[in-house]
């Protein structure tokens, strides 16, 4: 027979297997949500106010692009530069962070914009550093990384300095929104893209939401150009003394 030191002894050895099995499921997420690093999987679980933010660039991002995105010029300082923060839709309908660095005069209006366009759902493959990619702005357009300080010349006038050099300026989904300059097309990948009436996640036109925005804050989007088009392209022109 089954008496009460028996039923005790079945409850505490059930109640020890559950936690047992319990633990692991709890930590393998944990591992996961690291290992598909910026990846948020529960939207509930955004805070918004928390994951928009902007500043002057940490420690941390300091190292990171000094000597490889940012080098001692007399044009652009360090503490000219403020990190923006921001979480985007992908191409893989889930929820990322991003992280941009622009010049201080637009960051609070940078973050305004991709907040409008993370509410929209707005599509954006990737918003990393370019320092990523070593700098090298072909690795990142060739991989549709959106991205925005630089400081490099203006492509095909060597000596200038291009608006992504002081962070004024932004590109979006380049493989999606190629530069086009008569056979010139960058990143060569984008060819497919050159044709602006497709129907493909992430497509820049003056339909766009995301034109719409930058255009409201006062940029120029590079693809409404007369001597070349620059589709990925928004810059704006401001005093930088």
């Amino acid at each position: 027979m089954i008496n009460s030191k028996m039923i005790l002894h079945i409850s505490i050895v059930m109640i020890f297997f559950l936690l047992t099995k319990a633990t692991p499921i709890y930590k393998n997420k944990v591992k996961i949500d690291h290992e598909i690093e910026g990846i948020l999987h529960e939207k509930k679980e955004v805070d918004q106010e928390e994951s928009f933010r902007c500043g002057p660039l940490p420690k941390r991002i300091i190292k990171k692009v000094k000597e490889v995105s940012w080098k001692e010029n007399d044009k652009i300082q360090l503490n000219d530069l403020y990190y923006v923060e921001v979480l985007h839709w992908g191409f893989d309908y889930k929820v990322h962070r991003g992280e941009l660095i622009v010049h201080r005069k637009v960051a609070e209006e940078v973050m305004e914009i991709f907040k409008k366009l993370y509410d929209k759902k707005f599509e954006i493959e990737k918003i990393r550093l370019i320092s990523e990619y070593n700098a090298n702005d072909n690795l990142s357009m060739a991989d549709n990384n959106t991205s925005a300080f630089c400081y490099r010349e203006i492509t095909g006038k060597k000596g200038m300095i291009s608006k992504h050099g002081y962070g004024i300026a932004i590109d979006i989904n380049p493989l999606i929104n190629p530069y086009v300059k008569g056979d010139v097309i960058l990143p060569k990948e984008g060819k497919k893209y050159i044709q602006r009436d497709k129907k493909v996640k992430g497509l820049i036109t003056k339909d766009s939401i995301v034109y719409k925005l930058f255009k409201e804050k006062g940029w120029t989007w590079g693809g409404e150009w007369k001597t070349l088009k620059d589709y990925q392209h928004f810059q704006k022109n401001i005093s930088i003394e």
